[in-house]
């Protein structure tokens, strides 16, 4: 700055009127200034007629020119001369000196803008070393010599007398510029600011202790003559109490107070120059030479030296404070970032809290956690505290984190930018979850990985969902299946069933009516009706359209009771283990077809355990969960475990040993309806059934059956009694069917049990009959009958016109029997006199005496009856 400065300024830079005139005044303050300077510098003892022990005009001229640029030099050529006005000594001689001290300053003001930083030369010790240099060469030399051309030029002095002139000159020039110019410089640049008091009078004293030591070491104030004889002894030596000033020299650099320094060092230096005048101890004027240079030395070691200790202290102060500035404001800027940070972090804190569906947490460049949400302490369990610094890995399965997956994610992050995650993980309490979501690696401003962000969602119930989808639309596509089966059925079952209830009936005839002879013959055909009626039975129980006739029974008993039958289905080197409790397990069921269940399943046991092994079945009570209506209750079911040692089954076969005719027996040694009919019976009791097997071990079916504990178990006593109860006299029973055939079986049935029948094909013939008055104590009807009444029609208008008349209806197979009332009694075709018997008893008894009330029967032709 100070160089383009001194660049720029024009030796005459005037601008207005008002510039003109301060520069004026500028000029003429400097000229009166300068040359009072040099007025007084010649006022000064010389050592020869042209020689000063210092040369104050030097160091004057070099300071202005620092302070207000080369525009003043005229002020100083003016005041150089000027002196001449006032002396008799030659006008060459002064316009010399004039020159040369002209001429040293600009070169000083040139080289120290150039090389130094101007007048801020001060401020650095290289700055003072610098000064220092440009002072002692070229300005001193040029101002020196230059004024020794005027004065060999005027005088013409001897050469030797020149060379020490002119090196006394030299040495004049440069102490002088050292000590004066510093102070003008320091003391126009000091900031017009109130100094702390304290620092004031810190100056003050060095100041004065400067002085003080300067007067008692040279001062002429101070001689021999003033002082007692007893202290006359150290007094020839008092100059070496000069040394003492580098006390408060060396207090003042210290503590970076350069303008004290240097003014300090000013005065010190004139104390010194006084002395030298009179000749006081160390100059004395025996030698004026060797008095000379020992004023020069001393002028120069106590200026320049405290000087460049000052600038250094100095610097080092203006540095730290400096340095404490920048930190004030880095500290400042931190307090700032901080808070915006914490702000900003506040922020995120929320935002990802608010976030209620995904676990959001940063990793580090290695994996470890350094931020936890609430959400992710839901889903996974841990809170912030015992996570954060710990490994993600935690959440990985053991083998997953053998087989390195924690480090591949990270590693994938790290090259693709982002990792897609899906897979189970483990939460704190050990239980497994399904998650999805992805890594994503972090960056800084400048692509270096700082760590990375991992958002998770727990997924669990939606694959929870998806998996039952899935099991429902299985479930769908069996009940698609099962429905199809069933809708096969339920089209043949009724016509079969006539079928095999005209078989069966007609064997049970031919039993009674011929020759004993053909016992096999009749045995063949009823053994093939018993079979086509089961098999009837089997797919209409799987199919869920068989009528049953659940009774609430004690399930403990009831299989107690059936040991033999299931004994009888294995073979002698099966062992049949039972584990059937004493207590009392009441179940809703179709007896007839639970037996036949565990019948159809040991038939299985026993055909997969060729070379023999253990069949084992056992009752215990389990609390389950079942769907009803959408809400998901705990019931109390019975499960029937059904064990066997044999082959097994595949897994891959498993799933379908419920479908109908499916079997892995050999051809013709199994139709496959026989684990049907389980599936069908245990879901139309209102339970399920369940398979476990493994290959080599066995095979477990578990039938599930509601408890009813709630409800009274049938008495076994009343049935044996309805069981023997025989009715005394003959009682006439109405059967309509649109089937002469099938009508002329049950009539015979009927017969054979002492009952007279009348037949009737329809149920509007039916009707008629009753209303005609013959006399009816049972009707006994079909339920699918052609017209527009069926059977259940039938039973209605009969229960409504007839009240005590007792009605019964019989069915192969057919929807119509769902519209019936509970409290209608319904016998499954094809039945035989035992079946018949028995549903009979359990019907209410009959009138035991004919009321007139009753609608009679006629003996006209119309009424035919089947004896």
């Amino acid at each position: 700055m100070e160089r383009a400065r001194f660049d720029k300024a024009g030796i005459f830079a005037f601008g207005d009127a008002r510039s003109a005139v301060t520069y004026s005044v500028e000029v003429l303050i400097v000229t009166a200034l300068y040359g009072s300077l040099a007025a007084s510098a010649h006022l000064l003892p010389a050592i020869n007629p042209a020689a000063t022990p210092l040369w104050p005009p030097t160091g004057v001229a070099l300071a202005l020119m620092l302070l207000r640029g080369y525009r003043v030099w005229p002020a100083i050529l003016v005041g150089a001369v000027a002196p001449y006005l006032m002396t008799d000594r030659s006008l060459l001689e002064f316009v010399a000196a004039g020159i040369g001290t002209l001429l040293a300053a600009l070169a000083g003001t040139w080289l120290i803008g150039r090389w130094s930083n101007g007048r801020q030369t001060f401020a650095t010790p290289s700055g003072v070393a610098k000064f220092a240099s440009i002072s002692l060469a070229p300005t001193a030399m040029i101002s020196s010599f230059t004024a020794l051309a005027g004065f060999i030029f005027v005088s013409e002095p001897s050469f030797p007398d020149s060379v020490a002139a002119g090196l006394t000159w030299w040495l004049a020039d440069a102490a002088a510029t050292l000590v004066i110019a510093p102070v003008i410089v320091l003391l126009a640049m000091m900031p017009l600011r109130v100094s702390p008091r304290w620092d004031l009078l810190e100056s003050i004293a060095v100041i004065a202790l400067a002085g003080l030591i300067g007067i008692v070491a040279y001062s002429p104030l101070i001689g021999s003559d003033l002082i007692s004889d007893e202290l006359n002894v150290p007094l020839p030596h008092r100059g070496l109490l000069g040394f003492l000033v580098l006390l408060p020299l060396i207090w003042t650099s210290l503590r970076g107070n350069r303008c004290t320094a240097a003014t300090a060092a000013l005065i010190f230096t004139g104390m010194a120059v006084w002395g030298f005048a009179f000749g006081n101890d160390p100059f004395p004027k025996t030698d004026p030479n060797a008095a000379l240079l020992s004023l020069l030395v001393l002028t120069i070691s106590v200026s320049a030296p405290p000087l460049a200790l000052a600038a250094a202290i100095a610097t080092r102060q203006t540095t730290e404070a400096h340095l404490l500035s920048v930190q004030d404001q880095l500290n400042g800027q931190l307090e700032r970032n901080a808070l915006a940070l914490d702000s900003i972090r506040r922020h995120f804190q929320t935002l990802i809290e608010g976030v209620v569906d995904y676990a959001i947490f940063a990793l580090d460049r290695e994996g470890h956690v350094t931020s936890w949400n609430s959400t992710a302490q839901k889903i996974i369990g841990y809170t912030s505290e015992e996570i954060i610094g710990k490994h993600f890995g935690i959440f990985y399965r053991p083998d997953e984190r053998r087989a390195g997956s924690p480090t591949h994610a990270l590693e994938t992050a790290t090259e693709r930018g982002k990792y897609d995650v899906e897979g189970w993980r483990i939460r704190k309490n050990g239980t497994p979850f399904f998650i999805t979501g992805s890594v994503s690696s972090s960056h800084d401003d400048a692509g270096n990985l700082i760590g990375f962000i991992s958002i998770l969602r727990d997924a669990t119930e939606r694959r929870d969902a998806e998996e039952k989808l899935v099991q429902a639309r299985e479930q769908l596509a069996m009940s698609q299946k099962m429905e199809a089966i069933g809708k096969l059925t339920g089209g043949i079952a009724h016509d079969f069933n006539n079928l095999l209830m005209i078989i069966g009936g007609s064997a049970q005839i031919f039993t009674r009516l011929l020759d004993p002879k053909l016992p096999k013959a009749i045995e063949a055909i009823q053994t093939a009706a018993k079979r086509g009626e089961s098999l009837t039975r089997q797919l209409l129980t799987f199919s869920r359209h068989q009528h049953l006739s659940p009774t609430v029974v004690d399930l403990n008993a009831s299989i107690k009771n059936m040991r033999t039958m299931i004994e009888s289905s294995l073979r002698g080197n099966i062992v049949y283990n039972e584990n059937v409790g004493e207590g009392v397990a009441s179940v809703k069921v179709d007896l007839a077809e639970l037996e036949l269940a565990i019948v159809n399943i040991a038939v299985n046991a026993r055909d997969a355990m060729p070379s023999g092994g253990t069949f084992t079945l056992s009752v215990h009570a389990v609390t389950a969960n079942q769907e009803t209506g959408g809400d998901r209750r705990a019931k109390a079911f019975f499960a029937i475990a059904l064990s066997d040692t044999g082959t097994g089954i595949p897994p891959n076969l498993l799933s379908k040993m419920f479908d109908p005719f499916f079997t892995t027996k050999e051809v013709g040694k199994g139709t496959g309806l026989g684990l049907s009919q389980v599936y069908g019976f245990a879901h139309q009791a209102g339970g399920t059934v369940t398979a476990d097997s493994k290959v080599g071990q066995g095979t477990t079916i578990t039938i599930y059956l509601p408890s009813c504990a709630d409800e009274q178990i049938t008495s076994k006593e009343l049935a044996a009694a309805r069981a023997r109860s025989r009715q005394p006299q003959r009682q006439t029973v109405l059967i309509v069917d649109d089937s002469p055939e099938v009508a002329d079986v049950t009539s015979s049935l009927f017969e054979h049990l002492g009952y007279d029948t009348i037949y009737r094909d329809s149920a509007e013939a039916a009707l008629k009959l009753l209303e005609a008055g013959t006399k009816i104590d049972l009707v006994f009807s079909d339920i699918v009958m052609p017209g527009t009444i069926d059977g259940v029609g039938l039973a209605r208008e009969v229960r409504s016109r007839y009240p005590g008349l007792p009605i019964a209806l019989t069915t192969g197979y057919s929807d119509a029997a769902k519209a019936a009332p509970p409290s209608l009694k319904i016998l499954r075709k094809p039945f035989d006199t035992e079946a018949l018997r028995d549903f009979i008893h359990d019907l209410a008894p009959p009138r035991p005496t004919r009321s007139s009330g009753t609608p009679m029967a006629s003996s006209t032709t119309e009424a035919v009856r089947r004896n």
